[in-house]
C-alpha cells in the first residue's frame, strides 16, 4: 500500500503521530565538510514539510550545534505542528568530562543548550544518544522524568543502547511510575540486520517505536560503490576540500565490504524489476519491516530527498521480499537459531503445530 508523509503513525505506545519517514539533520551545516549550507538546508526542510512531513531528527552535537540552530530558525513560524527529536550524551566540550555522558549534570545542561539553539521551550522527543556503561539507570530515568514533569521534554527514548539495558529501564520506569520510553533509534538496513536478534523484538514487546538510522547503509545500497572501491587506496581523511570522503568513512565503519556490495547488487535487481531506484528499494525495505515506525533519511540535496521520498510508493511482491531477505540474511545466534529448530518444537510441543512470532 502506497504511503505519503502524512500517513502518520503512532510512535510506540504513545499517542504521538509521526510521519513514516523522519528528516535527519546531520547534513544541516558544513562544519563537518560535506553538509548543506543554510539555503540548501532550508529548501530540504521546506520540501519535507510541504509534502506533509512532521518528524525532525537532530542532536545537540550535529555539525557542532549548527543543525539545531538552523532548525530553530527554520521552524519559528510553525513549531507547534512539528515533532522535534534531539539527543544528548555526546561530548560537548573537549577536555570537560562532565560535558558528555548520560548522567544528570550533562542531561540538564544539554537540554538547556538544545532549547536555546532550537528556539523553543520544549523538546518533543529526547533520546539518550550513546550508552556509556557507567551511569546508573535510575539516575538517567529519574532525570528524564524530572524534565518531563517540568514540561521541557514531552517524550523520552533511547539510541545505541543494549537491548537488556533498555528492557531493564522500561521495567523500572513502569514500576516507579516514571515516564516510559516510547522509541528506540538503531542502525538498521539490509546491510545491518543484527538488530533483529534482540533489539527489534524487545521494542515490539515493550511498546517502543523503532526509528532506524542509516537505512541506506551509508549510501552503499544506492549502488554508488563498486568492487574497485574495495581494492583501491583509501584517500587521506586529513586532506582538504570536502573533508573525509564518504568512501573512507564507509570503509572505516565496515559498510563497504564484499558482502554489502552483493546485497547492493540484489537491490539493483529488484529496482530494475519494479521501476524504482536502488535507494528507494533499500529504504522501502526498512520502512516496511515489522516494528519499524519511521526510518531517518539524511539527504544533502533536493534531488536526494526527492529520491528518498519516492520510497513511500514502493510495493514489493512476495518474491521481491524473499529475494532481498535471502541476499541480506544474517544469523540470529544463540539461543534464537537453536530455539527456532524443529527439534525444539518437537521436544516442547510434541506433534502439535505451534505458530510462533519472530
Amino acid at each position: 500500500m502506497s504511503l505519503t508523509l502524512d500517513s502518520y503513525r503512532l510512535l510506540g505506545r504513545s499517542g504521538l503521530r509521526v510521519s513514516p519517514l523522519a528528516l535527519g539533520t546531520a547534513t544541516f551545516g558544513t562544519e563537518w565538510g560535506w553538509g548543506a549550507g543554510p539555503d540548501e538546508a532550508r529548501q530540504l526542510l521546506d520540501l519535507y514539510v510541504e509534502r506533509g512531513g512532521n518528524f525532525l531528527d537532530t542532536a545537540g552535537t550535529y555539525t557542532d550545534g549548527t543543525a539545531e540552530r538552523l532548525l530553530g530558525e527554520f521552524t519559528r513560524t510553525h513549531r507547534e505542528s512539528l515533532v522535534l527529536a534531539t539527543k544528548y550524551a555526546t561530548l560537548r566540550r573537549p577536555g570537560d568530562p562532565n560535558s558528555g555522558g548520560p548522567h544528570r549534570k550533562n542531561l540538564f545542561a544539554s537540554v538547556e543548550a538544545s532549547l536555546r539553539r532550537l528556539n523553543t521551550d520544549y523538546i518533543d522527543l529526547l533520546y539518550l544518544h550513546v550508552w556509556d556503561f557507567t551511569t546508573p539507570v535510575e539516575e538517567i530515568l529519574r532525570g528524564l522524568d524530572d524534565l518531563v514533569r517540568q514540561g521541557k521534554v514531552l517524550y523520552v527514548a533511547m539510541s545505541n543502547v543494549p537491548a537488556w539495558q533498555v528492557s531493564r529501564m522500561q521495567a523500572i520506569a513502569d514500576l516507579r511510575g516514571w515516564s516510559p520510553l516510547v522509541a528506540l533509534q538503531i542502525e538498521y538496513s539490509l546491510i545491518e540486520r543484527t538488530g533483529e536478534r534482540d533489539l527489534i523484538p524487545m521494542a515490539r514487546e515493550l511498546g517502543l517505536g523503532v526509528v532506524p538510522y542509516s537505512p541506506l547503509g551509508g549510501g552503499v545500497l544506492t549502488g554508488k560503490y563498486g568492487r574497485d572501491d574495495l581494492a583501491g587506496p583509501s584517500p587521506d581523511p586529513r586532506a582538504g576540500g570536502d573533508g573525509p570522503p564518504r568512501r573512507t568513512v564507509n570503509l572505516a565503519l565496515g559498510n563497504l565490504t564484499e558482502r554489502s556490495l552483493g546485497i547492493a547488487d540484489a537491490v539493483k535487481d529488484v529496482a530494475a524489476e519494479t521501476g524504482h531506484t536502488p535507494g528507494q528499494v533499500a529504504l522501502a525495505w526498512t520502512l516496511q519491516r515489522p516494528g519499524v515506525t519511521s526510518p531517518v533519511i539524511g539527504a544533502r540535496t533536493l534531488a536526494q530527498l526527492k529520491d528518498n521520498l519516492g520510497s513511500l510508493g514502493v510495493e514489493f511482491t512476495a518474491a521481491h521480499s524473499a529475494y532481498l531477505d535471502k541476499a541480506s540474511a544474517t544469523t540470529l545466534g544463540f539461543p534464537h537459531d537453536t530455539l527456532a529448530g524443529e527439534h525444539i518444537r518437537t521436544v516442547t510441543h510434541g506433534d502439535l503445530a505451534i505458530e510462533t512470532r519472530r
